[in-house]
Order: C-alpha cells, then sequence, then structure tokens
C-alpha cells in the first residue's frame, strides 16, 4: 500500500501537481512505511524539484506535531535554535554551540535535533562526541530543561521515523522537506525559536508556518552564501514573527556590534572537528577569534527574540558574558554528568 501511494506521488511531483493538506497524512504514513530506499529517495527528490510550498509544509509539520511525543517545561520563557541543514557555507554545529551559551545566559533550551542527513555533522554526532548521551526517553529530556535550563531532544525518540527514510535522505545528499519540518516540530513546543534555512526561498515560507502554527516571537534567519545561520560577513536575511505577523529585515554583525572580515572561520567541519571547536569555544580558548564570534551573534539572536535584551549589542554582551564567567560551559558539564550516572 505504501509503495502503491510513493508510486502516484511520484509521478504527481514529476507532473508539478501539489499535495492536497486532506492527503498529506496517508502520504506521510507511505513515506514513514515504506521499506523501498530508492523509491523513497525518487519521491523526495522528485518533490525536491517540484517544489515544497507553503500550505504542503504546514500541513505535514501539522501532522508531526499531533504525533509527536512532547514534553512540558516549567519555564515561561525558553527558546530552540536550529538549523536545517544543506548550507552550502557549513563551518561547524554552531546553534549548538550556542545553546549552551543562550542557557548559560539564563534563558533556558530546549534543543531538537538528529544525526546528520544531508552535512557531515548534525548536532546528535557532535553532542555525542562531547559525552553526552543524545538517545534518551521524552521524560529524561523534560527533567533534563526543568532541572538544568537545557536538554537535547533527539528526533528519532519524539518521531516515528524509519531507518529507510532515513537512509534514502541521506543518499539524496541534498536537503528535503524533513529538514524543514524538523526544526518546525519542537516537541517542547518552545514559545521562541530561532530558525536558520539555506535556501533564501524557505525564508518566508518557513515563518509563514511558524506564524500558522502559533508561534510567539521568532526568527527565521537566511545567512548569504547560504548559511543557515546569521552570518559573520555579508547580510543575514531575517524574517521576524511579531505581534502576529512576518516582517521581512536585514541585518549585519556590525548590528551586534562586532566587525570582520569573517576570514578566520573553520569550513566544513567533521562531527570529530565541530565537536573540538565546540568545546574549544565554551572554554574561553578561542577569545576574540571568528567562530566565538560566530556563536556568539546567533546566541545573541536568540536571546533577544526572547525578550532577555532590548537591542542586538546588549543580548551579545550577555551572550559574551556567559562564556567569559563559565556558565556556558557548565551547562556543556551539566549535560555531561547526567550522561554518566
Amino acid at each position: 500500500m505504501e509503495d502503491r501511494i510513493l508510486e502516484h506521488y511520484l509521478e504527481e511531483f514529476q507532473h508539478g501537481l501539489d499535495v492536497d493538506a486532506a492527503e498529506a497524512e496517508s502520504l506521510f504514513d507511505a513515506l514513514i512505511g515504506s521499506e523501498d530506499q530508492k523509491l523513497l529517495a525518487e519521491t523526495l527528490g522528485a518533490w525536491n524539484t517540484k517544489g515544497t510550498t507553503e500550505d504542503e509544509v504546514f500541513a505535514f509539520a501539522s501532522v508531526m506535531r499531533g504525533r509527536m511525543k512532547r514534553i512540558e517545561s516549567s519555564h515561561d520563557t525558553f527558546t530552540d535554535i536550529v538549523g536545517t541543514g544543506g548550507s552550502s557555507s557549513k563551518t561547524f554545529n554552531v546553534s549548538t554551540a550556542a545553546a549552551f551559551v543562550i542557557a548559560g545566559a539564563g534563558l533556558p533550551v530546549a534543543k531538537h535535533g538528529n544525526r546528520a542527513a544531508t552535512s557531515s555533522s548534525g548536532s546528535a554526532d557532535a553532542l555525542s562526541l562531547l559525552g553526552i548521551k543524545v538517545d534518551i526517553d521524552p521524560m529524561e529530556a523534560e527533567l533534563h530543561l526543568n532541572e538544568y535550563g537545557l536538554c537535547f531532544m533527539f528526533a528519532p525518540r519524539f518521531h516515528s521515523f524509519s531507518p529507510t527514510l532515513a537512509a534514502a535522505r541521506r543518499s539524496l545528499g541534498r536537503p528535503t522537506i524533513f529538514n524543514n519540518l524538523g526544526p518546525l516540530c519542537n516537541p517542547a513546543s518552545a514559545p521562541h525559536t530561532v530558525i536558520g534555512v539555506s535556501d533564501k526561498h524557505l525564508l518566508e515560507s518557513t515563518a509563514n508556518v511558524l506564524l500558522r502554527l502559533g508561534a510567539k516571537q521568532s526568527w527565521v534567519v537566511y545567512g548569504e552564501n547560504g548559511l543557515d545561520e546569521i552570518a559573520l560577513k555579508g547580510t543575514t536575511l531575517v524574517a521576524e514573527i511579531r505581534d502576529e505577523k512576518a516582517e521581512l529585515l536585514e541585518i549585519t554583525a556590525a548590528d551586534f556590534g562586532v566587525y570582520t572580515l569573517g576570514k578566520d572561520l573553520p569550513s566544513k567541519c567533521s562531527a570529530e572537528e565541530s565537536a573540538k571547536m565546540i568545546e574549544s569555544v565554551l572554554r574561553n580558548e578561542v577569545k576574540g577569534r571568528d567562530a566565538e564570534r560566530l556563536v556568539l551573534i546567533n546566541a545573541a539572536a536568540a536571546i533577544h527574540v526572547a525578550g532577555l535584551a532590548t537591542d542586538l549589542t546588549e543580548a551579545y554582551a550577555v551572550a559574551e558574558t556567559s562564556i567569559r564567567n563559565g556558565s556556558a560551559l557548565q551547562k556543556l558539564n551539566d549535560l555531561r554528568g547526567v550522561s554518566t550516572k
């Protein structure tokens, strides 16, 4: 049954037709239920070629959110910071590093992520190498969020994805609709989020889907040259959700009080290199270097979006203090500690 549905939609996508909202659930079931990796890859590839629409993303996000396992936060204000992956200018796991900085600054973080599907290092890959157990029960993740102000929610624990679908996504080697869906389906329903997209054509549609899903003040960002985070060099486009509407903005690192040519950044780091860089940032070992600045501007954005700072320069100072006083490193050690119990 699943394969017949996929064959139908493969043909539909090849003819440029969209998925009707009423049919989203049956296609979703076929995608997570099929054992035919080749057919899955062909269907996802044809969907990419056609292009996903805002209505399709909203319909599938609604299905995923309706089915996902959830955790409850004791915090009124908390956030997530996440990239969709597939960036053509990937550096290291910046949003993962930023999560520790944000939490160290006193803003709880419900971090949602997975292993790499379209890049060399996913958040779960880097965290595992940092000594953190990522594949934990949702109740344990909830405990971490409420006790330590930081948790990692490993996507396969919260969403019904199959290993075959994961393999099909990896075989494509480029982003699919699932890259976009994951950040929209935070199991803790974080009221604030900073989502990075690697395709500027997804900027407004992603923000509109977030708005339709009931998000409070949040940012969707696209960095110059295809970076799925706020860029240190050049312009970053922002779709800001505020007061139940989305507005387009442009920012640069100078808005955070940072001036650099951005020539000191690592590029295309492996999971091992990314983990090492994250720890170096948190240990104050790259003070004033571009890698730290990149983490700080992204952490500052989340701090500002959640209302903990009046502007971006103040938010940057708050984030910097989190590293300098050891609070960000303590958050890393907190999760390491519970991983060894």
